[in-house]
């Protein structure tokens, strides 16, 4: 008699906010089973709505084995120390056979401004950095014990549609002098979570992919064309040197540490050409 078959486990998306939902939405039309795990009862109950099967779990406490084999982390460190303990709580007691994590470009630290690959030296100059890397690294050490498949995407800057800086410019704000401004990387919201699911199904384990439009701007020019977008008046311009007075130490953080993106691994061993491949077709479609 042939045993009956048994479904696969559903996909976990750990940190399921707007990219778990966007993740979420392409493996759902796939027909797969998929868990968001998220903290608080209202985000379970959105998940819900969305059709996603929700985990309400508080990750600076819980440490449970949730059975899954493929899981997407997004959930962020702590917001204070240089580790990160929640993710290693949860690899304590969990074996899964693929994680694709979402860490940061912030782990390679200041590049002035140069064209950089996954090739680079890892050497965070910021605790957001070294939480990242921290991450990272207990990924990889749970890989050598126990085989399980990592990927790693470094992202830069998300934007898309709710996370446009709409608070930032309506308090008026300033930005740097256009000359001064470093270059910046981004990514849309939409093109991520492509990159995501193609990181699953198609991502090397054990190596790590930068991911970007490939088309590096800077700060200044990205707040500028968001007020034009949304009918705000344009940002006043200050020297680099009078943001140091003024900006405060998370903000100034994003401008010490300037790097241009290469995203050709991305492109070639993902498959994923973005979709908006710069500010000008991808800041629309954040209206919509």
């Amino acid at each position: 008699m042939t045993p009956p078959m048994t479904a696969p486990a559903p996909t976990l998306i750990v940190g399921c906010g707007d990219i778990g939902r966007r993740v979420a939405s392409r493996l759902i039309a796939r027909g797969q089973a998929v868990r968001g795990q998220v903290r608080s009862a209202p985000s379970a109950s959105d998940l819900a709505i969305a059709g996603i099967a929700p985990l309400q779990r508080d990750l600076d406490t819980d440490a449970i084995d949730d059975g899954a084999a493929d899981v997407f982390w997004f959930a962020p460190p702590p917001n204070a120390g240089t580790g990160d303990p929640r993710l290693r709580r949860w690899l304590a007691v969990n074996r899964p056979r693929r994680i694709v994590y979402i860490s940061t470009t912030g782990v390679y630290g200041d590049c002035a401004g140069r064209w950089i690959d996954e090739s680079e030296s890892l050497k965070p100059q910021t605790d957001r950095g070294r939480r990242r890397l921290d991450a990272e690294l207990a990924l990889a050490e749970h890989a050598q014990r126990h085989g399980t498949q990592i990927v790693i995407l470094r992202v830069p800057g998300i934007y898309g549609p709710g996370r446009l800086p709409i608070a930032r410019l309506q308090a008026g704000h300033a930005v740097i002098e256009e000359r001064e401004s470093p270059p910046t990387n981004r990514i849309h919201a939409e093109d991520l979570a492509e990159v995501a699911v193609a990181a699953m199904q198609r991502g090397v384990a054990g190596l790590a992919y930068n991911v970007g439009d490939g088309s590096p701007t800077t700060m200044t020019d990205y707040f500028c064309r968001c007020a034009a977008l949304l009918g705000l008046p344009e940002p006043q311009r200050i020297s680099l040197a009078e943001a140091h007075r003024r900006f405060t130490p998370a903000m100034l953080s994003f401008l010490d540490e300037s790097k241009r993106l290469l995203t050709d691994r991305m492109r070639r061993e993902l498959g994923v050409i973005p979709r908006y491949p710069d500010l000008a077709t991808g800041l629309p479609s954040c209206l919509d």
